[in-house]
């Protein structure tokens, strides 16, 4: 069972949003974050919501196989290929067919490769190694990357129309320190899935003084490292235990808050600040400085959605024309709307090439 994307800070409601509107798109989707923030959460969550749902999730980690190996293992290999190919073998883009082919750690795929890549992702076609055959493939590419691409091209380790055709759409996770309001709900997360695995062990949930300290840490190694220490605190039924073994982190080094250093309403003031960035979201669409009266009056869900839907469309629409040079027929077969739906949301959200 695949971990949901679980989170309530703005950065993740806006990722949530983006994710509804594009699944079904099956544009390419550039995944970018630190190490252990939870890119392939974000991919499979993508998956589930698409019309590919009940197809194939294949995963590939282009930093774990040597250059050879990561070849063959993308577009399979026949019998007699090379030494030690005892038999025909498919390769992930094949057994991905109409499903999603989530390539983890892009910017590590070796130069001589992404030429190649580029081309299946250009034409839908790929050998396998030792053939002659060509075969077609329809799959809906999502890939993750810790690296910074853009100076990746700088150095010429990263090709540029590579990048650009993965980077369609881009969902950019920031890490976990920049978004503590979502520790509290993803300790829950774990701690109710690790009693499950582990119902012999009598671990705790934080109390406030303890949530406090685990809200000011930095998480070096983001939700990853998080969630191993839910589960390391299990097993020990110690909180000390746990920040004894956190890696301090000087420019971070906050693990020493105690109860009187911190405001005495501290939970108070977390969930203060959650509803801050609740009310910053509503603010875009609903005028908050009116009496609270004429707002419950003036207050409609469907017309909420309808402003976040128009405002997400109209970032999406206005990306691919700028990615396309405002080639509105090629904008339009990439959206998979007509020409005249374009154009009349074109007029409808105000969105025209920038003036030369």
């Amino acid at each position: 069972m695949s971990t949901p994307l679980i989170g309530v800070s703005k950065s993740m409601l806006k990722i949530k949003e983006l994710i509804n509107h594009v699944a079904n798109t099956c544009l390419n989707v550039l995944i970018t974050g630190e190490t252990g923030v939870g890119k392939e959460v974000v991919a499979q969550s993508l998956y589930r919501e698409s019309s590919r749902a009940n197809k194939n999730f294949v995963k590939i980690n282009c930093a774990a196989l040597p250059e050879t190996l990561l070849e063959s293992e993308l577009y399979g290999y026949e019998k007699g290929a090379f030494t030690g190919a005892h038999k025909k073998r498919p390769g992930k883009f094949l057994t991905a067919d109409k499903g999603v082919l989530f390539l983890d750690e892009i910017g590590d795929m070796p130069l001589a490769l992404q030429s190649k890549m580029l081309h299946v992702l250009q034409s839908g076609e790929f050998s396998p190694l030792g053939s002659d055959e060509d075969f077609k493939t329809d799959v809906w590419v999502i890939a993750a990357t810790n690296h910074n691409l853009e100076e990746s091209m700088r150095n010429k380790t990263f090709r540029e129309d590579l990048f650009y055709r993965l980077n369609i759409i881009k969902i950019d996770i920031p890490p976990l320190r920049e978004r503590s309001e979502d520790i509290p709900a993803l300790i829950e997360y774990y701690y109710r899935m690790y009693k499950t695995e582990y119902p012999n062990n009598n671990g705790t949930k934080p109390d406030s003084q303890t949530m406090t300290r685990l809200c000011a840490y930095p998480w070096p190694g983001n939700v990853r490292q998080l969630q191993n220490c839910i589960k390391k605190q299990m097993v020990l039924n110690s909180w000390d235990k746990i920040f004894e073994e956190l890696p301090r982190d000087s420019t971070h080094d906050t693990l020493h808050v105690t109860q009187a250093q911190a405001p005495s309403s501290s939970l108070n003031q977390f969930h203060s600040e959650v509803n801050n960035d609740r009310l910053k979201i509503i603010s875009e669409f609903v005028d908050l400085s009116t009496s609270s009266e004429k707002l419950f009056e003036d207050i409609s869900l469907k017309k909420i959605k309808k402003l976040a839907s128009d405002k997400v469309e109209k970032e999406v629409i206005t990306f691919v024309l700028e990615k396309v040079g405002w080639n509105r027929s090629r904008a339009s077969k990439i959206l998979k709307i007509s020409y005249k739906t374009l154009l009349y949301k074109m007029s409808e959200f105000d969105v025209s090439p920038p003036v030369k």
